[in-house]
C-alpha cells in the first residue's frame, strides 16, 4: 500500500519518536540495514514487527520483493542502523522504486547526525550543503575542502580525521571546524577552533567512535562576504562591530576576535587587525 522510511536514533535510544514508533507497529514488515541492530530499538520499546534485510549488498533483488508485497497491500517501513534513511545509507533504489510505481512514499521526521551537528557546532547555519562521507583520494578531498558554498557537514572516519584535518589547515589553517563525536551518546563531544589548531591537536591521536566533521565558510566564502552577508559593504570583515563591543566590555581584543570568529565562520587574525589597525 505505502513506504513509511522512519528515522532511528543516531545513539540515544531515547530520541526515538512516538510516530515512527507507531509506524513500526503498524507496518507488515520492516526493512532493516542491520535486523540484529534493529531488533534492539524494537526490543527496547516492545514493538513485535517481521524484519527483513536491505542493505547495500541486497537492495535491487529486496527492493523488487517489497515494492511486490506493497502493491498487495501492505505497508512497509524501511529503517537504516541509524538516522534517516537515504542520508549516506540504504533507501535511495526502493524509494524510487516505490515512485516508480506510483506508490505512496511518507517520510516521517527525526534524529539526524548531520543537522545535531550543524547546530552544536555553532558555526553559521543559513547556508550549508552536506557531502556525506567525504572521499578518500587526495585530490578529490582537496577539492571538496576548497570548495564554497558556505558550512560543510561531512561525515568522516575516526581514524582519517588527523589527515582530513592536516591536509586542511594546508589549504585554509584560519577555517573554523568543529569535530562532533559520538552525538547523543554518553561520550559525546564537540572540539571547535582553527584548522590549524585542530590538526596539531589531533595529530597522531585520532578520536574514537563516529564523527561528524563541520567546516565553517571556505576562504572564497569569507572573501565573498565582504560586502554580502554579515559584512557592511567597507571591506572591513563580518563581525568587526561584535568585536568592538565585547572589547568595550572588558574582553582581550585576541580573545575577541576569536570568540567572533568562530561564531561567524571568518578569520580571527583579519578581525584583529581590522581592531587594531
Amino acid at each position: 500500500m505505502r513506504l513509511v522510511v522512519c528515522p532511528t536514533p543516531i545513539g540515544n535510544l531515547e530520541d526515538v519518536t512516538l510516530r515512527v514508533l507507531s509506524a513500526l507497529r503498524e507496518a507488515d514488515v520492516v526493512a532493516c540495514e542491520d535486523t540484529r541492530r534493529s531488533r534492539k530499538l524494537l526490543d527496547r520499546y516492545g514493538v513485535n514487527a517481521k524484519l527483513v534485510s536491505y542493505h547495500e549488498h541486497n537492495e535491487q533483488q529486496r527492493s523488487r520483493e517489497l515494492v511486490e508485497r506493497m502493491k498487495a497491500g501492505e505497508t512497509v517501513a524501511l529503517v537504516s542502523d541509524a538516522g534517516m534513511p537515504l542520508v549516506s545509507d540504504p533507501g535511495f533504489v526502493l524509494v524510487r522504486a516505490c515512485v516508480s510505481a506510483g506508490l505512496a512514499v511518507e517520510v516521517l521526521p527525526g534524529p539526524s547526525a548531520a543537522i545535531a551537528a550543524l547546530v552544536a557546532s555553532a558555526l553559521p547555519a543559513e547556508r550549508w550543503r552536506f557531502a556525506g562521507f567525504l572521499p578518500r583520494k587526495k585530490g578529490d578531498l582537496r577539492r571538496v575542502l576548497s570548495e564554497g558554498g558556505g558550512t560543510l557537514v561531512a561525515f568522516e572516519s575516526p581514524r582519517r580525521i588527523p589527515a582530513t584535518l592536516s591536509l586542511l589547515a594546508q589549504i585554509d589553517p584560519e577555517r573554523q571546524v568543529a569535530v562532533c563525536r559520538e552525538l547523543t551518546k554518553i561520550h559525546e563531544e564537540v572540539v571547535r577552533g582553527g584548522a590549524a589548531e585542530l590538526a596539531e591537536r589531533y595529530f597522531g591521536a585520532a578520536p574514537k567512535g563516529e564523527v561528524v566533521l563541520v567546516l565553517g565558510p571556505s576562504a572564497a566564502d569569507r572573501s565573498e562576504g565582504r560586502g554580502e552577508a554579515g559584512a557592511d559593504g567597507s571591506g572591513r570583515p563580518a563581525g568587526l562591530e561584535q568585536v568592538r563591543r565585547l572589547v568595550e566590555s572588558g574582553a582581550k581584543p585576541r580573545v575577541a576576535a576569536g570568540a567572533v570568529a568562530e561564531l561567524t565562520g571568518g578569520s580571527a587574525n583579519a578581525l584583529y587587525r581590522a581592531l587594531t589597525g
